[in-house]
């Protein structure tokens, strides 16, 4: 199995190593980088040794772009240098980290490259990234001079994430900055739409009298008349105050139309006799029903206390006839010819037809045969004693 020498790395120089273990100590002050420098390596690739104290051909210094942690290594700094497109010209194999006092921290080598000019025709910005592995991050500064930091797209986009991360884009509101969606309404009352020119011209020129206002109606805004009639049926004049109220006043003069408690001397229409449902009935209405159920009666008994007291005040009068005709004969054809005759004295009723019946006059003779109480009296009166013998 082959191996494969690594051929690019940075190290800490032996003054490096010094400052940061001088950081790390309790009273210790972290290492602020704040430049690097690229070189040439005097025409061939070098080897970074830590006994460097500076780069073997320098060809070009500047602050740092950025320093800042690495997110997936947590004891990793990452120093970044950024070369912009006008500077070139020269060749880049090794790279130097240096603090606020000049002092050489780290040195690397790297893939040689050629950076070119704009007036070469091919002029670019080139990044180049520095990766220090530290025991402790503490022990180095991580700040930078914002006014001297050119974006990156990395760069950018970190930050394009931190602020959609930060604001989530929201909208503008009275109490906070955010995106707004533009209005050309001149009649909004938003309060989260912004005014375009246009609205801001349209409400100027209204201003200045430009605007030729239109009267009010039924289906658009407008001017309009003020009215303090109440019987009016005009449908392009508005109501005042004192309108509404003088109709307030007499509506609440109005009995409610849930069980309404009525005053004075209501009146209703009078249904006809025989009407039976369930509207109000008048004073003429329930007069003529009581004289219809009167009906002409006499004075004696033309209320109900007199028909009450006519029977007896008898509750259950009806039960009470019913039982006396209980014991009353029959009335029938017999008893009809029977009373239809003129009785007087000494008048004898016979029949001389079917339910017919006529009266004989009862002579002197007849009186004594009846008076008789034996069969043998009456002969002996008649005088068939000798005869029958």
């Amino acid at each position: 199995m082959s191996t494969t020498t690594r051929k690019f790395k940075t190290v800490i120089t032996d003054t490096g190593a010094k400052k940061l273990a001088q950081a790390a100590a309790p009273d210790g002050k972290p290492v602020r980088l704040t430049h690097m420098a690229v070189g040439d390596g005097g025409g061939t690739l070098p080897t970074p040794d830590s006994k460097q104290t500076r780069l073997v051909h320098e060809v070009w210094r500047h602050t740092v772009n950025r320093v800042m942690l690495d997110a997936t290594h947590q004891n990793r700094i990452i120093a970044e240098l950024v070369i912009p497109p006008e500077t070139g010209g020269f060749w880049i194999r090794e790279i130097g980290v240096f603090d606020e006092h000049g002092d050489l921290i780290a040195v690397g080598n790297t893939a040689e490259s050629y950076k070119p000019t704009v007036a070469e025709g091919s002029g670019r910005a080139q990044t180049f990234r520095t990766i220090l592995t530290v025991s402790s991050t503490a022990s180095v500064a991580l700040t930078v001079d914002n006014t001297m930091v050119m974006a990156t797209v990395d760069y950018v986009d970190d930050k394009l994430k931190e602020h959609e991360q930060s604001r989530r884009h929201p909208d503008a509101s009275l109490t906070a900055k955010g995106f707004v969606q533009l209005s050309s309404a001149t009649n909004s009352d938003s309060e989260t739409l912004a005014a375009t020119p246009k609205a801001v011209k349209a409400a100027y020129d209204l201003a200045n009298g430009k605007y030729t206002a239109q009267d009010a109606t039924t289906a658009r805004k407008g001017i309009v008349q003020l009215s303090s009639a109440t019987n009016s049926t005009s449908e392009t004049l508005a109501a005042t105050p004192k309108a509404v109220k003088a109709v307030m006043d007499e509506t609440n003069k109005k009995a409610p139309l849930n069980s309404p408690a009525l005053t004075g001397t209501p009146t209703t229409p009078t249904a006809q006799q025989g009407t039976n449902n369930t509207q109000i009935a008048s004073t003429a209405f329930v007069m003529a029903a009581i004289a219809a159920l009167v009906d002409s009666s006499p004075d004696a008994l033309n209320t109900l206390n007199e028909l009450a007291a006519a029977l007896g005040n008898d509750p259950n009068f009806a039960t009470t006839m019913t039982n006396a005709l209980a014991g009353k004969q029959p009335k029938d054809a017999t008893l009809t010819a029977l009373a239809g005759l003129a009785t007087a004295a000494d008048r004898f009723p016979y029949f001389t037809g079917n339910d017919v019946a006529s009266l004989a006059t009862l002579t002197k003779v007849g009186r004594d045969i009846l008076a008789k109480s034996t069969v043998a009296a009456v002969i002996e009166y008649l005088g068939l004693q000798e005869t029958v013998n």
